[in-house]
């Protein structure tokens, strides 16, 4: 099972393990405070998709399109895929993400591929 979860949200025993799937760290979020079992860079959108993207609400339908084809194509996020399908497969898997719209992030199209 995947979840999502903010970074500035409290851990909690629920999440199962925890895995932060930005490229950059969540600014003013500790280690400690995190919490994660992992941190999974290559997952992330590309920096260029990121900066085109900029968390428009406008532009997420074509966003998701885009982010999907890069975790299809681009070997090394295969990789990072599998590695969270075999987390999820094992047990309850939240993704962190430092964005700010619980609806309108990069983790929420993940979950969703992971789940298909």
């Amino acid at each position: 099972m995947v979840r999502i979860k903010r970074a500035y949200e409290a851990a909690s025993a629920s999440d199962g393990c925890r895995v932060l799937v930005d490229r950059l760290w969540p600014r003013g979020v500790s280690k400690e405070r995190a919490q994660l079992d992992e941190w999974l860079k290559e997952v992330a959108p590309s920096p260029a998709l990121r900066a085109w993207w900029n968390h428009d609400p406008e532009r997420m339908h074509e966003f998701a399109l885009r982010y999907r084809a890069e975790l299809d194509s681009v070997a090394e996020t295969q990789v990072a895929v599998a590695a969270l399908r075999a987390l999820a497969a094992a047990g309850i898997t939240t993704l962190i993400y430092g964005a700010k719209d619980p609806q309108v992030n990069h983790a929420r199209v993940l979950a969703e591929y992971l789940a298909e």
